[in-house]
């Protein structure tokens, strides 16, 4: 249930925001009545990483991969058996992207396949608002599979500018950045032709005020609830302590799995088969396996659930919305949602406990617009039958907004977003 709070910034108010700049024939929400600021650019396909600068890359098939190397590196996994390995690498520099305000933090996304022996690696860099450009931040070090190499976050990179909590990046003593740019770097060993397959890299940046409205209009999706299955994370409490034993530490695993397997995206029973066959629900494991994160311990790293996501077909990014009256948007369109929040407990009736950090997934509405859930901690009982909940809308709007309204965005290509909120390019 709780994302760890020694390495995340998941309990910050002012968390990071982004969206799906795409456009489709919807109705759009409402714009934001405070100040809610927020941008999100991703570079998708042929068409978007041709306006980034490849050292090596190039773009085949919608895919971003090894060309040519353009150096090597020697790298010691801090999780694997001590000796290092030599990787040749290539490149590719987004475009600087400004923002229309000081963001005061940022997460990435990317949707990518890694075949053995190969990996990739995010960065971030952007300008303070005294002109000064930062240094280049690791935002992750991310392989489809854990055995050759240990996906992870990296600690110890607080300057000055800024810092990185597991996933996300945050400016310090009161910097902003005007703007910022993303380096992707593609690994595989020495002297091999595997090449990482990337085919969307993007950031949302923000700037969010503490105190939003907890009292937002209907939107429209009242009475609408969308098929997703349900699963308890309380059931796999104590499985695989290696990757944090299962229980209260899996409510993002077991949300993003119900999300994939909504979309029929689940793992099949040949890439289960590792998994003890006494266990419920073998998915839940294959999704915390997936998306561990080696130097953070635990399976709540946000972009890495969301690569998961885009690494069995999907795409998945991790965005911030404004109110459920924009997350109604999506429920129309057929999109669940994984969401974070937290709350003490009784705050939230009908939830029957209290979390400093908890992913759940908004599957739909009520008639009345109080949102239904799919609540993998749900009274901690170990049942999957009992993941069903339906909440009170201005409380959980206010647990939501702990968070900065944090969520998880994944479905198909074929499935279009809502448009986004008037006044505003994207979500």
């Amino acid at each position: 249930m709780l994302r760890k709070l020694a390495a995340s910034a998941a309990l910050v108010l002012a968390l990071p925001l982004a969206g799906g700049a795409m456009s489709v024939a919807a109705e759009a929400a409402p714009a934001p009545a405070y100040d809610t600021h927020v941008t999100y650019h991703q570079w998708k396909g042929t068409p978007g990483f041709k306006h980034g600068t490849s050292d090596g890359t190039v773009v085949d098939h919608g895919a971003l991969r090894i060309a040519r190397p353009v150096g090597t590196l020697d790298y010691t996994d801090p999780f694997g058996d001590g000796s290092a390995v030599t990787y040749d690498y290539a490149t590719w520099l987004s475009p600087t992207v400004s923002t229309a305000f000081g963001l005061t933090e940022l997460v990435s996304s990317w949707n990518a396949t890694t075949p053995a022996g190969t990996w990739i690696q995010v960065e971030v860099s952007g300008t303070t608002e005294t002109g000064a450009q930062t240094k280049w931040y690791v935002l992750g070090r991310w392989a489809s599979y854990d055995e050759g190499f240990h996906r992870t976050s990296v600690d110890g990179q607080k300057d000055d500018d800024g810092t990185v909590y597991t996933d996300t990046f945050a400016t310090r003593n009161d910097h902003t950045l005007e703007d910022y740019r993303l380096r992707l770097t593609l690994y595989r060993k020495a002297g091999t032709t595997a090449t990482p397959k990337v085919t969307m890299l993007g950031a949302m940046a923000s700037a969010v005020p503490d105190d939003t409205p907890t009292d937002t209009p209907l939107g429209g999706a009242e009475g609408i609830v969308l098929d997703v299955p349900t699963y308890s994370q309380e059931i796999h409490k104590g499985q695989y302590p290696q990757y944090d034993n299962g229980g209260e530490a899996w409510c993002s695993p077991t949300s993003t799995a119900m999300v994939l397997d909504y979309w029929g995206a689940g793992p099949t029973p040949e890439e289960t088969s590792w998994v003890d066959p006494s266990y419920a629900d073998p998915q839940v494991d294959h999704a915390a396996r997936s998306v561990f994160d080696y130097t953070y311990d635990g399976a709540g790293n946000w972009p890495f659930n969301a690569a998961y996501a885009g690494s069995r077909g999907l795409e998945g990014f991790v965005t911030r919305l404004r109110s459920l009256t924009e997350a109604e948007q999506f429920i129309k369109k057929g999109i669940p949602l994984v969401t974070s929040l937290s709350f003490e407990k009784g705050e939230l009736d009908g939830a029957g406990y209290g979390t400093n950090g908890h992913l759940m997934v908004l599957v739909g509405f009520d008639a009345d617009g109080n949102p239904v859930m799919n609540d993998p901690a749900s009274h901690l009982i170990a049942s999957d039958d009992q993941v069903r909940v339906t909440y009170d809308r201005a409380q959980f709007e206010q647990a939501w907004s702990h968070s900065g309204r944090i969520v998880y965005v994944i479905h198909p290509a074929s499935v279009k977003l809502p448009k986004p909120p008037k006044g505003e390019a994207n979500w």
